[in-house]
């Protein structure tokens, strides 16, 4: 190069390093004119710039193109410079020159990698601080994430702005079903949509973020609140492309109205108050799917923590008792058969099955207690077989926590044939009120239980989401009503429990089901159970749940006085 040449190529560099120190975003006009000068003297036909988030995207060629210089001539690669930043994210700069125009001299070749270098330093620097933006406070889908929310919720906190708003966590409600029936692509375009649409509702007056699959965490103003509460109890949502087929989409909650006086010492105080109420939503029927953060839930959540902690020791200290409540036959009053229920003993403090059944089914905990109760009861069994007692059938619950495993036919079974417990003396009841698992599971589970000659029962009929399906296509060998559709005593025949509690009786009956009602307590429900013909009762009208000690001794003919 001459020195003329050399003079005007740092006049430009001078220039560019001007421009870039000033540049404040992604807008290259300026930049552009001095880079087309610079690659027209050293006969450059094109520089191209590229962003990649990662160098998986690399791989794959998924990243920004920005071509700072197109003169349309094409040509061959001559230099690429490649850079990765402490996150893994990659920008490249490569230069192009027409196959006709002669290679650059060594000096040339050198001010043009300056000039790449230079380049590439500032403006990736720029775009990968997008990019580092999109990473820390977005999700793989593209939605804000935890650390977006935590970090609204710590400038909120810095300004003293935070008081008075709410905080919420919410789960979307049986969402799997919602996959089952429309696929998991329609299923990811209604999160995204209901999505939008919370986002829409709140607009800049608070924030929505996902935590990951359908559970979300969201902040707003007060005001706003009861139209939020109105969309999470039940908003339609489109999942095609013109918007003309939508699904009624609704959410469980946990609600924090945040103090107009409160402080925030740490993110974590409000991520656990709207967690914990939104589990205790979760769990709950009707309008408490809907909870408000109470000082009471944070003992219940001790208290959680505390059953979780004690349960491995006291199963294996067998802590847990098995109580049998038994069951009648209406027309003779003959003990039919038993519900093996659970009492938890803890240093001689008997422990309701309604403080730590809830608990353990939260996760897996309650499969061990599952298979627990059923191991006690053939134990019993085979006691009282070889007693030569008058053994009935013993029915033992069973979570449907249990159907996803594929091989739990096979450990009932070996758990049975250890004490060699013939199979009729057996019943599993499986509740009906969750909805979320596939029928094809239970069927599997209920058919192989009845191959086996195992009995099989859905337990609490009538609670929740019950379905015509459920009784139609699995094979059920007993139908046990819950407590809610017996009359009562100032039900008429004609009202709608008496209605519908005679129906399902027959239907049960016409099916060739085996029909039990629980619960029972009176003689008004005696009497209608006997005139629809249903056969079999337990409740506290005969008996409440007994010791193994006590319910064996009428294990000998025993019969209750039915009027």
């Amino acid at each position: 190069m001459t020195v003329n040449q050399n003079i005007s190529f740092y006049q430009k560099m001078e220039k560019l390093l001007s421009i870039m120190t000033n540049l404040r975003g992604f807008e290259f006009d300026e930049l552009n004119s001095v880079l087309a000068d610079m690659c027209m003297m050293f006969r450059i036909s094109k520089g191209v710039l590229r962003f990649y988030q990662g160098m998986n995207f690399e791989m794959q060629d998924k990243g920004d193109k920005y071509v700072c210089y197109d003169n349309d001539k094409g040509g061959r690669e001559i230099h690429r410079i490649r850079i990765v930043t402490r996150i893994n994210a990659v920008a490249t700069c490569t230069v192009y020159m027409a196959d006709d125009e002669p290679p650059l001299s060594q000096e040339e070749f050198e001010k043009v990698d300056l000039v790449m270098k230079t380049v590439l330093s500032f403006v990736s620097r720029i775009r990968l601080q997008n990019v580092v933006e999109m990473l820390a406070f977005h999700d793989e889908s593209g939605f804000y994430n935890l650390r977006y929310f935590l970090r609204n919720l710590q400038q909120l906190n810095a300004q003293n702005l935070l008081g008075g708003k709410v905080a919420i966590h919410f789960n979307l409600r049986h969402f799997s079903l919602v996959n089952q029936e429309f696929g998991t692509e329609a299923g990811d375009v209604i999160i995204r949509n209901y999505y939008n649409g919370l986002s829409d509702l709140i607009g800049d007056r608070g924030v929505v973020c996902r935590l990951g699959g359908d559970n979300f965490v969201a902040l707003c103003e007060q005001p706003l609140l009861d139209a939020v509460i109105a969309y999470l109890e039940g908003a339609p949502v489109p999942y095609d492309a013109g918007y003309e087929s939508r699904v009624m989409v609704s959410a469980s909650a946990g609600i924090f109205q945040i103090p107009d006086a409160f402080q925030m010492h740490d993110p974590g105080e409000i991520m656990d108050k709207i967690i914990t109420t939104s589990q205790t939503a979760r769990s709950g029927n009707g309008a408490k799917y809907i909870r408000y953060f109470t000082e009471d839930l944070l003992i219940d959540k001790e208290r959680i923590m505390r059953v979780q902690q004690r349960f491995p020791e006291a199963l294996q200290n067998e802590e847990f008792q098995v109580y049998y409540q038994p069951k009648i036959d209406l027309q003779t009053g003959a003990l039919s058969g038993a519900e093996a229920l659970c009492r938890w003993v803890h240093k001689g403090e008997m422990i309701m099955p309604g403080a730590f059944i809830p608990v353990l089914e939260r996760n897996t905990d309650i499969c061990k207690l599952d298979f627990y109760m059923l191991e006690h009861v053939c134990r019993d069994l085979r006691q009282w077989l070889d007693e030569g007692r008058d053994v009935v059938r013993i029915s033992v619950n069973f979570s449907r926590r249990h159907m996803m495993d594929v091989d739990l036919l096979n450990t009932i079974l070996s758990i049975v044939d250890r004490y060699e417990v013939p199979h009729q003396y057996l019943e599993l009841e499986l509740t009906e009120t969750t909805t979320d698992v596939a029928f094809k599971d239970l069927k599997r589970v209920v058919g192989g239980l009845q191959r086996a000659g195992i009995y099989a029962s859905v337990d609490d009929f009538g609670v929740g989401y019950s379905s015509l399906n459920l009784i139609r296509e699995v094979p059920w060998n007993v139908l046990k009503l819950d407590r809610s559709l017996l009359p009562e005593n100032n039900d008429d025949q004609d009202s709608a429990r008496s209605v519908m509690f005679r129906h399902v009786v027959a239907m049960a009956r016409e099916m060739g089901l085996s029909c039990i009602a629980e619960g029972v307590e009176t003689q008004t429900q005696i009497d209608a159970l006997r005139e629809n013909l249903c056969g079999y009762a337990q409740g506290f009208f005969f008996d409440r749940a007994l010791s193994k000690e006590v319910f064996e001794e009428k294990l000998c003919g025993f019969h209750y006085e039915v009027k």
